[in-house]
């Protein structure tokens, strides 16, 4: 079931009026049931997963916390992490593998007859296997306190606001909400809904019709000019950007209506002035896991600076990996882990400004670190090293003449991406629609949501997934 699809508003109805007729004693389990039913629209067979994963930290979690036997604690959280990593393992990354293995016996001149499965990947499991995962590591840490409840820990897992592509929630922040669930949050009804509208109009008035191009543009690469290679990556840039906030703040804004505030997961990343600056904006929830649980635990900036770039190589290697079994993903961890090290080499220590939109030279920083992000985007859309590397060369060999279509469409897409996102940025707040004259408002909502309305209608059998739905 996506959001942006009318069957899930049907849904959300539903679930909205039980909550506020219903028994008001089974409002947790009825948050519960909701969220299973969403996941099962998918396929319901994998609601198991979920469940197994959610039963096993349960008990080690709980276990965890009855025990101070050093040894018997760090068994604990092997089993624990040994269960997610295999189930997640084998759905995500078994094939990869065994085709990675296959490919180099192969080069080698080796006969193999080892085969793929076939293989469904679970959506989402990513995202609620690191969410489920960092409870436990936090209690080996100490640093929380297990819940006593398997409903309230359900629901942590399975939420379904955020459950197919995030945030992923920390259990010292979302768990003590959960615990006080009480239905509905009418005070939190006005800024839900502005979240769920701001996040709509980038998915559907946005993503989805720069998509079509998009694949336009990837799919016919051997024939295009260099100016419209340069525009189709571009175009992906925004189409992932919007696409990936857009559902981060439409998961904001149903939780809102719930009671429940999830944390930010974007924050405006394309203003960034240093690669250090974009991790801290772009999926923040997916930074700040990998720093804490990763990063942190190699030994992070305290053993020396050799040891650090090898700390950042690997952090984000792995969270290349993490999007998707693929050669390619882990190109695109490797640049953004040699941006991170160029960042703490330059622009660290040589460049100490902080001004944002204030200065010229923050500026040309923003341009810089976009273009190299960019870049980066090249491996993570097409399908292969091949098409990378082709796409790459044909971009930068200035092939065929400058389109003034193309020119005006980029400039378009940055007039766009100012309009929707300086404000939110100045202001510090993607609330900012609120702090407009109440006419102006109205007009924002009526007009957006007609737009959105007739395209979910008009469009509705070719709705397009997440993108991160696919990790």
């Amino acid at each position: 079931m996506l959001f942006n699809n009318p069957l899930f508003f049907v849904f959300l109805a539903i679930v909205l009026l039980l909550l506020v007729f219903g028994n008001q004693k089974y409002k947790k389990l009825l948050l519960l049931v909701s969220s299973y039913t969403f996941y099962g629209f998918w396929d319901w067979r994998f609601l198991s997963l979920i469940a197994i994963s959610t039963l096993i930290d349960f008990i080690v979690g709980k276990t965890l916390d009855d025990t101070n036997d050093s040894k018997k604690r760090k068994s604990l959280l092997l089993i624990s992490i040994i269960a997610n990593l295999g189930i997640l393992g084998f759905f995500k990354y078994f094939n990869f593998f065994i085709d990675s293995f296959n490919s180099l016996l192969s080069n080698l001149d080796i006969a193999t007859s080892t085969a793929s499965l076939n293989i469904i990947l679970p959506v989402g499991i990513s995202f609620y296997t690191f969410q489920t995962m960092s409870y436990t590591f936090d209690i080996y840490r100490k640093e929380i306190k297990p819940t006593k409840s398997l409903l309230d820990f359900s629901n942590f897992v399975a939420f379904f606001p955020q459950l197919v592509a995030g945030p992923i929630e920390r259990a010292k922040h979302l768990i003590p909400q959960l615990e006080k669930f009480n239905g509905l949050d009418f005070k939190g009804f006005k800024e839900g809904f502005v979240l769920i509208f701001m996040g709509l109009i980038r998915k559907v008035l946005i993503s989805d019709n720069i998509a079509g191009l998009t694949d336009n543009y990837f799919s016919n690469y051997k024939e295009l000019d260099s100016i419209y290679l340069l525009l189709g990556l571009l175009l992906f840039s925004f189409q992932i950007y919007f696409d990936f906030s857009g559902y981060s703040s439409i998961a904001r804004g149903l939780s809102k209506l719930f009671g429940i505030d999830l944390m930010i997961n974007f924050n405006q990343p394309y203003f960034s002035i240093s690669f250090s600056e974009f991790w801290r904006r772009w999926h923040i929830s997916l930074s700040t896991w990998l720093r804490d649980y990763l990063y942190i635990p190699l030994g992070g900036n305290r053993k020396g600076e050799v040891r650090t770039y090898i700390n950042l190589s690997l952090t984000m290697l792995l969270g290349g990996l993490w999007h998707g079994a693929s050669w390619n993903f882990v190109l695109w961890g490797a640049l953004h882990g040699l941006y991170l090290i160029i960042n703490r080499l330059f622009f660290e220590h040589k460049f100490k400004d902080k001004n944002g939109f204030g200065s010229i030279g923050s500026i040309f920083r923003m341009i810089f670190v976009y273009w190299l992000v960019l870049l980066t985007w090249l491996p993570f859309r097409a399908k292969d090293f091949t098409t990378t590397y082709d796409y790459f060369i044909r971009m930068h060999s200035f092939v065929g003449e400058i389109h003034s279509d193309a020119i005006m469409i980029i400039l378009l897409l940055f007039i766009l991406l100012f309009l929707i996102d300086y404000p939110a940025y100045k202001q510090k707040t993607h609330l900012f629609l609120l702090t407009y004259p109440k006419w102006l408002q109205i007009a924002v909502y009526l007009i957006g949501i007609i737009a959105i309305v007739l395209t979910m209608l008009l469009y509705q059998n070719t709705v397009r997934p997440f993108i991160y739905f696919q990790f």
